[in-house]
């Protein structure tokens, strides 16, 4: 069995890191990372759009340079990229909710498809820029519900607006990196990860968010759809992959190209009566923890990954659907108190891989009093 590769500290110590979306769940925690390896981190996000925030109570906005402005403003990206002169560009920042897109689907296009065109049109003539790590989904690929794992050779596609907004983007990345971007030396590839969990994230429309959110109101559960199949990580499994991407087209920029990110043991219908039964809190009642409600829009039912191209450069993949479905009520709890010492708890001595969940899960109760915390990353 390969041994998993964890992103090197030595090779982060001192580079200068564009990252985009750091306000957000993913690109909060990727800061913090980053942060941790030792980078040079220059922000770029909307102001958080929920309340509470991991941005807001692990203060990652004291921790890199901060700029809240929207992507879709072309000039005033440009002028902060300019000024940042960023070795290594990571770009998260999106319209990231599919219920969202039906409300403002020229929102969403705005942001994600030309967002993307503006981030990457920012790097063209700069000087020193040697990798862009372009995060998108893997709902980008023309979904026809069959049961075999999409690999990034399959149709690009969108059946809602996020999906098509994000093969658009898709579109976009590959334009830029042949016609302007691989001939001045940047290697541009595009990250195509799941669903993903973990403490601090309080976003809409996400299943275990909404679960706690769902129990601590004494309420039942209204589950989408029961039946769907998704590749669950927890957050810190597709941000290892993120920087070990970047790392490795440093030096082998011929690399650069389309890549899926996903768990090593196929996605399962995710949703069970024994699921609510072993995660809900105890309850008054006898009441059911959950109730199956039909949207008539969303996403759609079945999705898994298949990422040959890892393979082909020895990323071996530690995390499972299972093990990220193991995380305690607490990790999405309203915090009771502010954050204190979670770069320390989080990521081991040098930040190149975090704690197992075990010394996590001890963390969470001897330091964070309810607050979110990773708890995994494990094989």
């Amino acid at each position: 069995m390969t041994t998993p590769r964890r992103p090197d500290a030595s090779f982060w110590r001192g580079k200068r890191v564009l990252l985009t979306g750091h306000t957000g769940f993913k690109g909060a925690w990727l800061a913090l990372w980053l942060r941790r390896l030792g980078a040079e981190v220059t922000g770029v996000a909307l102001p958080p759009a929920d309340e509470p925030s991991l941005f807001t109570l692990a203060d990652v906005g004291g921790l890199c340079d901060s700029h809240l402005q929207d992507i879709r403003d072309a000039a005033r990206l440009a002028a902060v990229v300019k000024a940042a002169r960023p070795q290594i560009l990571l770009h998260l920042a999106a319209q990231a909710l599919v219920r969202a897109s039906y409300r403002d689907p020229v929102g969403t296009f705005a942001t994600n498809a030309m967002g993307t065109a503006h981030v990457l049109d920012a790097l063209r003539g700069l000087d020193g820029a040697r990798v862009a790590v372009m995060v998108t989904t893997d709902k980008v690929y023309r979904n026809l519900e069959q049961a075999v794992p999409f690999r990034e050779t399959d149709e690009l596609g969108g059946h809602d607006p996020y999906s098509a907004s994000k093969a658009a983007a898709e579109v976009v990345i590959a334009s830029y990196r042949d016609a302007f971007l691989s001939e001045q030396g940047v290697a541009v590839a595009s990250a195509r990860a799941g669903n993903v969990i973990g403490g601090g994230d309080w976003s809409e429309d996400r299943l275990l968010p909404d679960a706690v959110r769902a129990w601590q109101a004494g309420e039942a559960l209204h589950v989408r759809r029961p039946a769907a199949i998704r590749p669950w990580q927890h957050v810190l499994e597709p941000l290892a992959g993120y920087l070990i991407l970047a790392e490795t087209l440093w030096d082998r920029p011929a690399l650069a190209g389309a890549y899926n990110f996903g768990p090593a043991t196929p996605a399962q219908p995710m949703v069970r009566a024994k699921f609510a039964g072993a995660t809900a809190p105890k309850a008054r009642t006898r009441q059911a923890y959950w109730r199956w409600t039909s949207p008539r829009r969303g996403p759609r039912s079945g999705l898994n990954l298949f990422g040959p191209r890892l393979r082909q450069w020895g990323a071996a993949w530690p995390g499972t659907a299972r093990n990220a479905m193991a995380l305690p009520p607490k990790c999405f709890a309203r915090p009771r108190s502010r954050l204190t010492g979670l770069q320390r708890e989080a990521f081991d001595g040098d930040g190149s891989s975090p704690l197992r969940p075990q010394a996590c899960r001890a963390a969470a109760s001897r330091r964070l009093a309810g607050f979110p915390v990773a708890v995994v990353l494990c094989g």
